[in-house]
Parts: structure tokens; C-alpha cells; sequence
């Protein structure tokens, strides 16, 4: 068989797998598959450094599908290459990632091929995706950082970060705010291993894009300072071919290579059919497309011989010496910069740096005390200090969030090994851009003000979906910024992020709970975290009087016993309420009403304790409890039960100033001390 004719019989493959799967699930969408299969396999076997019994080979080329409802193209292809397994602590196995039984259980329960590419459930897949927007902007993380570790590991003589990552996205993905937010970001960075891959076929689930995306693509992507190439028919091998090699040889700035597609597997279809999209094709629509493949029509599943051997004698023997060439620099490495060598070992397994936490601050007591957003940058910049391979920024607003790394330089363009990231206001990008560096294990956070956690909430909740440990910090985080309103004034967005599932929220009450934070931060290899800081100053508390800090790993803890251990009420507060109810626990106390006060930086820390625990912080017996949180009330009955009271927000907030808003909602000692004797009260009339 010819070269051509193999070729032909592979993307075909591609192609038929994809509709068998999508048919025999009765759910999926076959069209982009079938349309974009030149498109991937083009680039697999002739350009992407990847070895496929090696697929987590750091130095390896990223490839993204960003528009995930085209899954089967990338199950296709992680199957035909022979991708093997990684398990769940880095061990390559002899299974395949993706086998044929898995394909043909496409979208069903447990499988290894659900509906959209999922990170660490599918080896192979590079990041979740599915919304869209979101892949193409992790790529903007991935590909910023390769030339971070290329700047910060790469000596004369050892190139050990030299991967290009590439992405493919449609229409939906062009479309989304986010995408437009880090294709901006790129461009100003001039990242020069970027590649987007535009499958531009004017299709949309409503029919024809012209209904409401008319824009000339390449020109903005020429306006964000891409450089943009033209492929008129997505299967001419050639062209792509072509394209591909510009990217790489002229380098300078991120490249859009726009691919003219029809959806389908020939002329251009209905605009706006159901096979189009999201629907299979139905028997005789599938008979009709495999005989203009020169296929058995009644072929199911069907991988002709010679398919499987041209992935491996092209990209697995390239990848193969690719990886091993890189592996024996690697050794070289080791034996001339051994620092360097352990460094990316422990970067590399998601590994904290040897002394990491040895100048973690511990802040004498205050009663004036500083802003828990002030103390979180002392800590910040404290830990950066001995955790090289922690970098972020800020959505424009790092004098505020006080996140800026002073022992290092910026990002800027054409220069990447900085590490203080320059993310300008764009919120969302920042988050799926930190998504994509924790993708590629260089450890990163983004920081802005709470109230714009909605506009990063989706990188958010994929980053706690994808088990990575991206560092999300928000500042502001009250009511208590005053004169700014209600417009920046967060009140349901703590109970939002805690009901994120596998999202760990952070909410310390003084400075050496924010130093317990960061400790914890650290360690974290599978969960993101969420931390929240205030904007105004709150004391620090004197620990030979109050408990230990360290009590913040537990999510809750007793900060301050009542008077014979037997407590009437317990107060409960978070963050900048932490002293307020230290504050209302003294009243109560002088006048005979005996209180447990409460730290709870974190709802989900301690619902991971033992119920002995919880037990021992909250007794069933104590029924007088009360909250304190500016924040919304909601969720919080679950701590105090049916006769508890929660002292919160049920309404937005107001422009004025601290003082005045702390009075309107009831956050003074005077409504504390109030609530706690009333719950005490209730508590009483109610028991038998």
C-alpha cells in the first residue's frame, strides 16, 4: 500500500471510530471528528514530540482539544498511537490508555471515554475540556509555562524545556469571552510555542454562524499580535503540513493557523442539522459516509491492518528517540548541576523544595493588628523565598491584593522567566491561564477581589474537577471595604465556593492563621485552594492566650475554652469575625454567661475530621450556637442547628463607611453578646 493510501485509510479510521462510537452510545457529536481527523493526524505523525509509551514525558509537545464535544477525534487517536496508561502516582503500565472496548463504550458509566476529554481520568488528555474557551486558554498557561522551566532549568549545553503547545478550537471556543482574554494575554507576551488550530466551518448549533459571529478572525488574532496563516481545505495534508512547519520555524510570537472544514465527511451539510452536531448520524447517513470512505458498510469498530503500525513507525519512532535523547541529557544534567536535577525531580512529583517553610513568619501579638491581605503578602513573599517554582500575579490589582513577588522580575514579552505574572483585567483568562501552569506542575496562583471570583468561577471549578493545585486568593472580602458598595462588596460568593465540590476555602481570622494557611497551601498536591483576605486590619491575637494557629489544618478549632469547659454558648466566626466574637466572648464571659469561641477558617478541613473531632469542637449537647460571618447566612444552619442563630448577610451591602455598614447589618459586640443570650435562651425553653 502507498504512503498516500495508508494515510488515507488511518484519517478514515479516525473517522469511522468516531461514528461507530458516537451511534452505538446513541449521544455524542460526530461531525467535527469527521471533519478534523486530517487536521490531528497530520499533526501527530509529522510534527508533535510525543511518545506515546511515554506520555508523561515532561518534555513532551501539549496537544489540546479545546472544543471537547469532539472527543472521539482525540479517543481516536490516543487509541490508534497505542497511548499507554499512566496510573493515578505517575507509573507508565502496559495498558492502553484508550483500548477499542473503551471506545466502544463511549460515554457510558466508568469508561475511560466520557463525553468530554477529562484530565486524570483519561492518560493522554492534557486538561479538561468541554466549556468552551477554557482549553485554549489553559494552553496559554501551558505554553508560558515551558518557558518558564526553559528559563529557569535549560543550562549551555542541556535544552531540557523546549515543547510547543498546541491547541485546536472552533467557532464556540473563538466566540467565549475567555478565549479572547488569553489570546490577547499570549499575544502580548509574544509566546513563540503557541499554536491555535481553527477549525473555522461556520457552523453552530443554531445553524450557520453568520447568525451572530461575523468578525474577521485572523484580523483581531493579527490585532492581538499573532501571526495567522490560511488553510483553505482541511484535507490537504500538504497545506497542514506547510503550516505547522511555520509555526516552528518562525517562532517570534504565537501562530493561529485557520483551517477551512466542512462539518461531515464531504460537501457541507444542512446548516444546522442534527448530525451536524450533536446527534449520531443515524444508519443510512452513517452507510452513506463509510461507502464515501471506501469503507465496509457494515463495519463496526473496524482498524484495517497497517493503521496501528504507520502511528508507530512515525510518531512512536519519532517520539521514542525523541524521549530517549532527552532522558540521557537528563543524566548529564544531573551530574553537572545536581541542585538543579533534585529541584525539577521534586517539581516534577508535585514535591515541596527542601526548607520550604523555614522563614514562614510567626507575627507577635497586636491589638491593632494588619490586614489579613497584608500579612498574606509578608507570608507570599516569605515562602516564595524557598519555593522557586512558585509564581502568579494578580487581574491588575497587585498594590491592592498584595501579591507581588519582590525577590523576582516580571513576565514581559519575549522574556518568561519571571515570576511575577502580569495578567491585566482579565479574571477569567487568569484563572485558566494558573490552571494551565499547575497543568504543567509549575505551581501558580492568580489573586483578585472576591467579588470577582464570578467572573474566574469556571477555571475554578474545573481546576477542582481536574484535582490540580491552583491557588486562587481573594482579597476585599466583606462588607468591610466600605464606600466601594454593594457593586464590590462579595456577599454570596464564600457560599458558592464552598459548594464547589473538592474546593477547600480558606478564611483565616488573624496573621499567624494566614502563615497556617499558606503551610497548608503548600502541601497540597490534588486539591485547589481558595484563600480570602481582608482588606482591613483585624488584631493579631496573643497565642499564649488564645490556641495555637496550626489549629487552622483542622478546619475548626477551639480558640478559646469557656470558663470550667462547660460552655453555655459557643461563638462561632471567621475571619475578620474572629475577633469580634473574642470581643463579645469577653462581655458574655464578665457577665456570667460562660462561651466557647470558635475558629473556623475552613467548613471543609473540618468536615474531613474524625466525628470524635468535630464532636469535641461542636457537641451535640450545645444547642445555643452562633455564626458570625459577613457573608451570606446561607449554609451556615448546618453548624448551628435549629436553635442556633447566624449573624450574616440576607441582603447586598451599602456605600459607606466601616463603621456605619458594621452597625446596619449587626456586626457589632453589642448584637453578638444580643443573639448569644437570646440563643441561649431558646436553648433552654427547648429542652425536655
Amino acid at each position: 500500500m502507498t504512503t498516500e493510501k495508508i494515510d488515507t485509510q488511518a484519517i478514515n479510521t479516525i473517522r469511522t471510530l468516531s461514528i461507530d462510537a458516537v451511534e452505538k452510545a446513541h449521544s455524542g457529536h460526530p461531525g467535527a471528528p469527521m471533519a478534523l481527523a486530517p487536521v490531528a493526524y497530520q499533526l501527530w505523525q509529522q510534527e508533535l514530540r510525543y511518545d506515546p509509551a511515554s506520555p508523561i514525558w515532561p518534555d513532551r509537545d501539549r496537544f489540546i482539544l479545546s472544543n471537547g464535544h469532539a472527543s472521539m477525534l482525540l479517543y481516536s487517536l490516543l487509541h490508534l498511537a497505542g497511548v499507554k496508561r499512566v496510573e493515578r502516582e505517575y507509573t507508565v503500565t502496559d495498558a492502553p490508555a484508550v483500548s477499542l472496548e473503551d471506545i466502544q463504550k463511549f460515554r457510558q458509566l466508568d469508561s475511560a471515554t466520557p463525553g468530554h476529554p477529562e484530565y486524570r481520568w483519561t492518560t493522554g488528555v492534557e486538561t479538561t475540556t468541554g466549556p468552551l474557551g477554557q482549553g485554549v486558554a489553559n494552553s496559554v498557561g501551558m505554553a508560558l509555562a515551558s518557558r518558564w522551566l526553559a528559563g529557569h532549568f535549560n543550562k549551555p549545553g542541556f535544552e531540557l524545556f523546549t515543547h510547543d503547545v498546541y491547541a485546536i478550537c472552533g467557532d464556540g471556543d473563538l466566540m467565549e469571552g475567555v478565549a479572547s482574554e488569553a489570546a490577547s494575554l499570549a499575544g502580548h507576551l509574544q509566546l513563540p510555542n503557541l499554536c491555535w488550530i481553527y477549525d473555522s466551518n461556520h457552523i453552530s448549533i443554531d445553524g450557520s454562524t453568520d447568525l451572530a459571529f461575523t468578525e474577521d478572525v485572523g484580523r483581531r488574532f493579527e490585532g492581538y499580535g499573532w501571526r495567522v496563516i490560511q488553510v483553505t481545505d482541511a484535507n490537504d495534508l500538504d497545506a497542514l503540513g506547510k503550516a505547522y512547519r511555520t509555526f516552528k520555524e518562525a517562532r517570534g510570537k504565537p501562530t493561529l493557523i485557520v483551517v477551512n472544514s466542512f462539518i461531515g465527511y464531504g460537501a457541507p451539510k444542512k446548516q444546522g442539522s442534527a448530525s451536524a452536531h450533536g446527534e449520531p448520524l443515524g444508519a443510512e447517513e452513517l452507510k452513506g459516509a463509510k461507502r464515501n470512505y471506501g469503507w465496509p458498510e457494515d463495519a463496526q469498530f473496524l482498524v484495517p491492518d497497517g493503521v496501528r503500525e504507520r502511528f508507530q513507525e512515525r510518531m512512536g519512532a519519532r517520539g521514542k528517540q525523541l524521549r530517549e535523547a532527552w532522558e540521557k541529557s537528563l543524566a548529564g544534567y544531573r551530574q553537572q548541576h545536581p541542585e538543579l536535577a533534585h529541584e525539577l525531580e521534586r517539581l516534577l512529583k508535585r514535591e515541596l523544595p527542601d526548607g520550604w517553610d523555614k522563614e514562614l513568619p510567626v507575627f507577635p501579638a497586636d491589638a491593632k493588628g494588619m490586614a489579613t491581605r497584608e500579612s498574606g503578602g509578608k507570608v507570599l513573599n516569605a515562602l516564595a523565598k524557598n519555593y522557586p517554582w512558585l509564581v502568579g500575579g494578580s487581574a491588575d490589582l497587585n498594590p491592592s491584593t498584595k501579591t507581588y513577588l519582590a525577590s523576582s522580575t516580571s513576565m514581559k514579552p519575549g522574556e518568561h522567566s519571571g515570576r511575577n505574572i502580569h495578567f491585566g483585567v482579565r479574571e477569567h483568562a487568569m484563572g485558566s491561564i494558573v490552571n494551565g501552569l499547575n497543568l504543567s506542575h509549575v505551581r501558580a496562583y492568580g489573586a483578585t477581589f472576591l467579588i470577582f471570583s464570578d467572573y474566574e468561577r469556571p477555571a475554578m471549578r474545573l481546576s477542582s474537577l481536574m484535582e490540580i493545585p491552583s491557588i486562587h486568593i481573594f482579597t476585599h472580602d466583606s462588607i468591610g471595604l466600605g464606600e466601594d458598595g454593594p457593586t464590590h462588596q462579595p456577599v454570596e460568593q464564600l457560599a458558592s465556593l464552598r459548594a464547589i465540590p473538592g474546593n477547600i476555602v480558606l478564611r483565616p481570622g488573624d496573621a499567624n492563621e494566614v502563615t497556617e494557611a499558606w503551610r497548608f497551601i503548600a502541601k497540597q498536591q490534588h486539591h485547589p485552594v481558595v484563600l480570602v483576605l481582608s482588606r482591613q486590619p483585624v488584631p493579631t491575637l496573643d497565642r499564649t492566650k488564645f490556641a495555637p494557629a496550626s489549629g487552622l489544618s483542622q478546619g475548626a478549632y477551639i480558640l478559646q475554652e469557656a470558663e470550667g469547659g462547660k460552655p453555655d454558648v459557643i461563638l462561632i466566626g471567621t475571619g475578620t469575625e474572629v475577633s469580634l466574637v473574642v470581643e463579645a466572648a469577653e462581655k458574655l464571659q464578665a457577665e456570667g454567661v460562660k462561651t466557647r469561641v470558635v475558629s473556623m477558617p475552613s467548613w471543609e478541613l473540618f468536615e474531613q475530621q474524625p466525628a470524635e473531632y468535630q464532636e469535641r469542637v461542636l457537641p451535640a449537647s450545645i444547642k445555643a450556637r452562633v455564626a458570625v460571618e459577613k457573608g451570606a447566612a446561607f449554609g451556615w444552619e448546618r453548624w448551628v442547628g435549629h436553635t442556633g442563630s447566624v449573624i450574616g448577610m440576607r441582603s447586598f451591602g451599602a456605600s459607606a463607611p466601616i463603621k456605619a455598614l458594621q452597625q446596619k447589618f449587626g456586626f457589632t459586640v453589642e448584637n453578638v453578646v444580643k443573639e448569644a443570650k437570646a440563643t441561649v435562651a431558646k436553648s433552654k425553653a427547648t429542652q425536655p
